[in-house]
């Protein structure tokens, strides 16, 4: 519970539902179907969850008409259940941000300008030349090197490190732990040994972006990062040095993008996917979890493939094979076609 409230007639006007049932019907708070506790507000997105509406301890639910008949509860009735959910559940969203103000052990520098209605939280250090938006929260324990600007009406909860030069756009929203703008894995081989390529580029982060606990992304090597607007990203994932994420594309956790990959937008990149370096993929590519991409992909789909661990060369020629699957099973069948023909001319039939 937050200690919210709206009655079910304002939350019907706020997501654009039709109402079914006592308009005054006061909601507390949001749950399962299974879960939810008197004064809660629930959903049923899923036809084969029906089963549990009778059980459900929810003083309401958001549902598609279909299924409104078989609902004994109070009900706001829309298209999209899930959609209309996600928005109400913004209302009922924990305040986590530090109070309004300056905490007093924080380091704030001389010449770093905080913004209206900013707040930074305890422990928290903003280095020189740093600009934060009105309404921005940070939380305790964050770090933000020189020169990093924040825009409005950000969320940095604790922990959160900006590396020198990392710029956010405005309602970015930062989950504890990571860090943004660490140097990328840059290196020359030599004799043996390795020199470290220094990583010049910067962090640059759109409008409207999510970003997991523990998830890094890394500073660019010469050009900068850039993370488009309304990306979604999961806990620990790792974006390396270079990498450019499309408007609206969403990467589920422990993904793990090498350098200079390209990802368009409104992508969808499931857990424990892997990027190779350089490639580059295009809009409204849907890779499934644990899929390696190793090669551009340009053409919208879905992709998937997932094979265990073997000796690279013997994995090199398995590939290939199961690339001609597909043509050697067509000349399996006709062999098998022709064999059957065969035999059934020997018996006489």
């Amino acid at each position: 519970m937050t200690g919210k409230s709206y009655t079910l007639l304002e939350l019907a006007e706020y997501a654009g539902a039709r109402l079914s049932g006592a308009p005054d019907s006061e909601i507390r708070g949001i749950g399962s179907i299974a879960g939810a506790r008197p004064g809660d507000l629930t959903f049923l997105g899923d036809p084969k969850h029906r089963r549990l509406l009778d059980a459900t301890r929810a003083s309401a639910i958001v549902l598609k008409e279909e299924d409104s008949g078989a609902c004994r509860l109070p009900a706001l009735i829309c298209d999209d259940p899930w959609l209309a959910f996600a928005a109400i559940s913004r209302l009922f969203r924990r305040d986590d941000a530090p109070g309004g103000g300056i905490h007093p052990s924080a380091v704030v520098a001389a010449d770093a300008v905080v913004g209206d209605g900013a707040s930074i939280g305890a422990c928290s250090v903003v280095g020189a030349g740093c600009r934060i938006g009105g309404g921005t929260a940070i939380g305790p324990n964050c770090t933000l090197m020189e020169d990093c600007r924040i825009g409005d009406n950000c969320r940095l909860e604790a922990q959160v490190t900006l590396q020198s030069g990392v710029r956010l756009g405005d309602g970015v929203v930062i989950h504890p732990g990571a860090v943004i703008g660490a140097d990328g894995f840059g290196y020359a081989r030599r004799d043996g040994g390795w020199v470290k390529i220094e990583q010049v580029g910067g962090v640059e982060i759109g409008d409207d972006v999510e970003i997991g606990a523990n998830t890094t992304i890394d500073r660019g090597a010469l050009d900068n990062t850039v993370i488009g607007n309304g990306v979604k990203i999961d806990n620990q994932v790792q974006i390396a040095h270079n990498v450019r994420i499309g408007d609206g594309t969403a990467i589920a956790g422990c993904v793990g993008i090498a350098g200079s990959a390209v990802i368009g937008r409104r992508c969808m990149i499931g857990g424990l996917a892997g990027i190779q370096g350089h490639v580059e993929i295009c809009d409204d590519v849907v890779i499934s979890a644990m899929t390696s991409v190793m090669k551009s992909i340009t053409k919208p789909g879905r992709y998937t493939s997932c094979m265990p661990q073997q000796d690279h060369r013997e994995w090199l020629r398995n590939a290939l094979h199961y690339r001609r699957l597909g043509g050697l099973a067509q000349r399996v069948n006709a062999l098998a076609g022709n064999e059957n023909k065969r035999a059934k001319g020997a018996n006489g039939r």
